[in-house]
């Protein structure tokens, strides 16, 4: 019978770097790496800058090695004796299938160099091309977060509140909006742990989700959040995740968002400023360019540990 060996994951050679809560990061050990593996996601997940940079310089890479090839073996006529740059320009010319005629192989290494290099051209360009298609095709949705979250009264109870708005003009269908508190807790044992908490909105779905929308958490007795402050906010490490999810009607897709604020983007006795106004000809107008300003608000919050 055969045995499959396996190793404890402890012993385990790996070391990364992971990000947690609002843009915390951990170190990950144990972990093995498969950087050949995860490569396609990695290269689908890279800004365009960096996977258009990496991009060119495989293809300079590669055609510099083919051209090391032909300035080694030659048999590259129309090429100039020990020309280098000849030999480069050509192997350009052949993994892009291009030929203008003034430069051919003709001895047997050169033909073999370039039946190599055309299937790897061919094989690049089906692979930088289904990359590039799935890149452009990915949904993502624009959203703009507060920097922000304030916590003051609403309709007379404490509430803590967070504003979004739809850089985009279209709509998301559906949308639905869940807010979440991470913070260290002590267990019973005394075991400090990580918890994730979730916060009840006043309305967590939307049919339509077009302009502004403000997600507002009531602080009640039976809140998590129930009896916070900053200082308390910032003994405990406490991050705020919000994400949105909906159906973007011009893509015809399921588009997300999340965004995280850390203790002190977390504004006490602060309210969000209006952004709704009526114009000169009487219609409603929103101005984006206070999408983030606060103004002092009342707040009606117990102290920690109190039942009023």
């Amino acid at each position: 019978m055969r045995r499959e060996r396996t190793t404890p994951i402890g012993d385990r050679v790996g070391r990364m770097r992971s990000e947690y809560g609002a843009g915390r990061e951990i170190e990950v050990l144990g972990i093995p790496r498969h950087p050949f593996l995860d490569a396609y996601h990695h290269l689908l997940t890279a800004s365009w800058p960096r996977l258009i940079s990496l991009a060119l310089a495989v293809f300079l890479g590669a055609n510099g090695l083919f051209a090391v090839g032909y300035f080694t073996c030659g048999g590259v006529e129309g090429a100039r004796p020990g020309s280098f740059r000849d030999a480069f320009f050509f192997s350009i010319q052949t993994m892009a299938t291009i030929g203008y005629g003034r430069m051919s192989p003709v001895s047997l290494g050169a033909h073999v160099l370039v039946a190599l290099e055309a299937f790897s051209g061919l094989f690049a360009l089906a692979f930088m091309t289904s990359l590039f298609f799935a890149k452009f095709a990915r949904p993502s949705a624009r959203v703009l977060f507060s920097e922000v979250v304030v916590v003051s009264d609403y309709d007379g109870v404490p509430s803590l509140m967070l504003r979004m708005a739809n850089a985009r003009a279209n709509q998301i269908v559906e949308a639905q909006v869940h807010l979440s508190l991470v913070r260290d807790e002590v267990t019973a044992e005394g075991q400090r742990v990580r918890r994730v908490r979730d916060l009840a909105l006043r309305r967590s779905q939307s049919p339509m989700f077009a302009i502004s929308w403000t997600a507002i958490h009531p602080i009640d007795p039976g809140s998590p959040f129930y009896g916070s402050s900053a200082e308390l906010c910032r003994e405990s490490e406490t991050d705020l995740i919000v994400t949105l999810i909906g159906f973007d009607e011009s893509l015809s897709q399921t588009v997300h968002a999340r965004h995280s604020y850390r203790p002190e983007a977390i504004l006490f006795g602060r309210r969000f400023v209006d952004l709704f106004a009526f114009g000169e000809s009487g219609v409603r107008t929103i101005d984006y360019r206070r999408f983030h300003d606060t103004e002092p608000g009342t707040l009606s919050w117990p102290s920690p540990g109190s039942t009023g």
